[in-house]
């Protein structure tokens, strides 16, 4: 297989397939040139994860391994030899229990960076628990400030826990195991937690309580929609504008954009203004429809934008231009980021059918046609 674009070209990952953060860590790193070959079931019927091109499988080979067979093990096994990085999603103890723990693949290849992915953790009193997204962030301090004032905490999809806490620092653990190889020539296992992961994304916030500066409860406080400068507001037509003008610059040029008389308008870092001002922002933003009010902030710094839908991102002309969203496959869907100067990524492939390119696969690995043959009849690959 020629080697893909980007600055992981070379890079070989081995994915045992799996649901939501691990898969999407393995898109970031195919997505950056890696050529990932990732592990499904061998049995379509049985394989009930993901969907037709499913963005979290783009850009990486499929083989089908029934991996419940001591030969399906082998192949496993022989692929990691192989390989830089290894990642899974099982909870602790399945892997070894399949045979293709950390113990058993470093015992062949002792380079191999081992990348796991679970909700808790590989230990403590909740490792084996099940649990999603909503669960991690919950326990982690992430969940309860999100929502306003007097209401239930808001689920804020599952961006917090699966993506960001959890596939995207996955990744980011890959890279520096593989960066700390070049020192000592080893390979060690990344323990990625979706709540260690959503724990670390609140640092800022324990720095804002513990200085005094967030004393308020949920939505009562600059960034989580208390301040009515840091919000969003519905507009006439019924969608919605987001605001954050936070500098005293910044709300000057919003004060102007929406028409409001600055010796009239309460001062926005007074607290004690808050519920005044709010009701005065929403009345002068729902007197014009949110592509009015965009038209009329452009060329300011009033930080005052459009809610967009997922549907409507990518028309937006700033998106257009920096091609942040691209098509793959027939659907459009974000673009490779960051960006890199010398060695840009390069757009996606669709994802492959899965166990699609389990014969070619198979060959690179040394198994000739009559031993593909022999495997598929027996069970152990598509």
């Amino acid at each position: 297989m020629a080697k893909k674009a980007g600055p992981l070209s070379g890079l070989k990952v081995v994915e045992l397939a799996g649901l939501a953060p691990a898969p999407f860590a393995c898109t970031i790193l195919a997505d950056l040139g890696a050529e990932v070959v990732r592990i499904d079931r061998a049995t379509p019927g049985d394989d009930v994860i993901g969907f037709p091109n499913d963005p979290l499988a783009r850009g990486r080979r499929s083989i089908g391994i029934n991996t419940k067979t001591p030969e399906g093990v082998e192949l496993v096994l022989k692929l990691a030899d192989d390989a830089d990085v290894l990642i899974e999603g099982f909870r602790p103890g399945v892997a070894e229990r399949m045979g293709i723990g950390p113990e058993q693949v470093h015992a062949r290849n002792p380079r191999l960076v081992y990348g796991r992915m679970t909700g808790y953790g590989q230990d403590g009193p909740l490792a084996t628990v099940a649990g999603h997204d909503i669960n991690y962030i919950g326990i982690s301090g992430a969940l309860e400030p999100i929502g306003h004032a007097g209401q239930r905490p808001v689920v804020p999809l599952n961006l917090v826990g699966d993506f960001g806490g959890g596939g995207l620092l996955l990744a980011m653990g890959v890279l520096a195991a593989l960066f700390e190889r070049q020192t000592s020539g080893k390979g060690q296992v990344v323990d990625a937690s979706m709540v260690d992961g959503a724990a670390l994304l609140t640092t800022s916030l324990h720095g804002l309580l513990d200085s005094g500066l967030w004393s308020g409860g949920r939505g009562e406080n600059m960034l989580d929609g208390g301040a009515p400068f840091y919000d969003t507001y519905e507009t006439a037509d019924g969608k919605y504008v987001a605001i954050g003008a936070i500098e005293m610059r910044f709300w000057g040029d919003l004060v102007k954009v929406l028409g409001l008389d600055p010796e009239e308008t309460p001062v926005h870092v007074d607290k004690n203004e808050w519920p005044k001002l709010r009701k005065i922002v929403a009345e002068a933003v729902a007197k014009h429809t949110r592509d009015e009010l965009v038209a009329k902030a452009e060329g300011t710094d009033a930080c005052l934008t459009a809610v967009l839908s997922p549907k409507e991102a990518p028309s937006h002309p700033h998106n257009v231009a920096r091609k942040t969203f691209v098509d793959v496959g027939g659907m459009l869907q974000p673009a490779p980021a960051p960006r890199f100067d010398r060695t840009p990524a390069e757009t996606p492939e669709p994802p492959r059918p899965k166990g699609g390119d389990t014969a070619e696969v198979l060959a690179e690995l040394g198994v000739d046609a009559d031993g593909i043959e022999r495997l598929r009849a027996a069970g152990t690959i598509a």
